[in-house]
């Protein structure tokens, strides 16, 4: 498990759709060792608050894996480190090998998982494409978010150390596709709502 590249960007205004959008989805990599704190990267900002960021959402795991994948979905994208906007691309860590509340760590940085990513509709504005949110959640290929249990510098070509494992084995892809279809797996739906290492939000949207 492997951290590849560490990426960061401060917010910026683009236009889209006719309306100037203020988003941090542009990150780009850095070569040299980066401090993480509770809520971000330095070097590294959430433009809206209100959806992004926060502590269950302090850092954006990319599978270095999946961009084979969208190679062949958009062959005349670019796909340069960092596209999806997440802080680490890494690799050997996959939706359906990695459970909520697995803990790691990484450089001097102990992190734990929290959940999928949710795209919205900034994933579009990085592409150019008004139908890639739709597809990035279709595909689910979503990356996940870590929570910083102890601050600390990563850096690019860190290993990722396994330190605790959930023995809940509710993985990232369990959570997401309950949020695609909940019905189809209503035990795994109540074990999902009282998964204390998930976030209260999601949480409650199960137990509803």
């Amino acid at each position: 498990m492997k951290l590849i590249s560490v990426n960061v960007g401060l917010p910026r205004e683009v236009d889209w759709k006719g309306k100037t959008v203020n988003t941090g989805i542009f990150k780009a990599p850095v070569s040299d060792r980066v401090m993480v704190r509770s809520l971000n990267l330095d070097g590294d900002r959430q433009a809206d608050l209100t959806v992004h960021g926060g502590a269950d959402k302090a850092v954006y795991v990319y599978p270095f894996e999946h961009y084979d994948y969208w190679r062949g979905e958009l062959p005349n994208a670019e796909l340069i480190l960092g596209i999806f906007g997440e802080n680490f691309t890494t690799t050997g860590l996959r939706e359906d090998e990695v459970n909520i509340g697995d803990c790691f760590h990484v450089g001097t940085v102990k992190l734990m998982v929290t959940q999928p990513r949710m795209p919205c509709y900034k994933l579009g504005i990085r592409f150019g494409r008004p139908d890639m949110v739709k597809r990035f959640l279709a595909s689910r290929r979503t990356g996940f978010y870590f929570r910083v249990l102890q601050e600390g510098e990563v850096g690019t070509g860190d290993t990722l150390e396994l330190v605790s494992r959930d023995n809940n084995n509710i993985t990232v892809a369990d959570i997401t596709q309950l949020y695609v279809n909940a019905e189809e797996n209503p035990e795994l739906l109540h074990r999902a709502a009282q998964l204390e290492a998930l976030p209260k939000s999601w949480r409650d949207y199960f137990q509803r």
